[in-house]
């Protein structure tokens, strides 16, 4: 039985931030692989300025390097929006007897019961909300204090004893970087050095990206 981690996301650009993140997931819940899957049209958010195989090959060219990281293209392949329940639903008729690991930030999950048919993840994974030190604290609807109750774990060894169905809280380094600054520093001919992979700068420069 694998335990694999799922890490979503535009990745516009991918950045130290994304791949901390993986890594130190990684290593605290004994996951075999992360997957790194970028989204087409992310519902929540505005479309991203570059194109999808520019994003796709940035984030090959960020993991290249790491046995435990794979990019997976599925919600790409899809028609309409990225919904997450249909990523871990389709992950999961691949796997089904491998334990699936959702990757989200505090922020994401403030929001969880804005995303299409939150209720049914659980089903097919766990959950792991990663929080930084400085972090906000969020207000999180009743809903969600609901789902907190009936499915947190403190011992995150009982994510490997079970395909799904648990969500664990995890504190992981805080690298306050985002795609955005990195956005923003390139259009202001700035360099976005120690924030992401030479690589993906490389590649961003070769190919005049975030420019106006």
């Amino acid at each position: 039985m694998q335990c694999i981690g799922i890490l979503g996301g535009t990745f516009n650009p991918i950045h130290y931030g994304h791949l901390r993140i993986a890594q130190e997931t990684a290593e605290a819940f004994a996951l075999s692989q992360i997957k790194f899957i970028p989204a087409a049209k992310p519902p929540l958010k505005t479309e991203p300025d570059v194109t999808v195989k520019q994003r796709v090959e940035m984030v090959q060219l960020a993991i290249a390097a790491n046995p435990l990281f794979s990019v997976d293209t599925r919600e790409l392949e899809r028609n309409g929006p990225s919904y997450t329940i249909d990523t871990v639903a389709s992950l999961r008729k691949e796997h089904p007897q491998d334990v699936l690991c959702l990757i989200i930030g505090t922020d994401a999950f403030a929001h969880f019961d804005q995303w299409h048919r939150w209720q049914q993840m659980l089903d097919y994974c766990h959950l792991i909300v990663v929080s930084r030190p400085s972090d906000q604290i969020w207000q999180l609807s009743a809903p969600l204090n609901n789902l907190l109750k009936q499915h947190q774990t403190h011992d995150i060894t009982q994510l490997s004893q079970q395909t799904h169905g648990l969500i664990a809280m995890h504190q992981v380094t805080a690298l306050d970087i985002s795609s955005s600054q990195i956005r923003n520093l390139i259009r202001t001919n700035k360099h976005p050095t120690y924030l992401c992979p030479e690589a993906v700068i490389d590649y961003i420069q070769a190919h005049h990206l975030y420019t106006d």
